[in-house]
């Protein structure tokens, strides 16, 4: 698989490039409800965010793994500031290469959030 990084470093983290996101890996990536849940609260901020901001009921290494995926999978670019770990939606690059995939699994999740809320 190749990467695309910005400059060579130990801390540059690997990202596919546009043209290597495949639909599975995007779809298997937010299958899972704590990831999307972290794609959920991204997309919604419309910023990057560390990933201690995210307040998720699991531990720090699973919190670890979920970045991961989603970051191997191509929906989200992780970049270092400083010391802080940046997490940022590829949402152009996602709506590029699948229109309308996103905002639909999107909506779809706050409706089913909002069915779970409700029982």
């Amino acid at each position: 698989m190749t990467t695309v990084s910005p400059a060579p470093s130990s801390r540059d983290l690997p990202h596919p490039a546009r043209e290597e996101i495949r639909l599975e890996g995007v779809l298997h990536a937010l299958s899972d409800p704590m990831r999307l849940r972290i794609v959920r609260e991204l997309a919604a901020k419309g910023v990057e965010l560390t990933c201690s901001q995210f307040d998720l009921p699991v531990t720090k290494s699973t919190t670890t793994h979920h970045f991961r995926v989603l970051r191997e999978s191509g929906v989200i670019r992780q970049v270092y500031e400083g010391t802080a770990k940046m997490n940022g939606l590829r949402r152009a690059d996602l709506d590029d290469l699948f229109p309308g995939l996103l905002d639909c699994l999107l909506t779809a999740a706050t409706h089913q959030a909002g069915r779970h809320d409700s029982t």
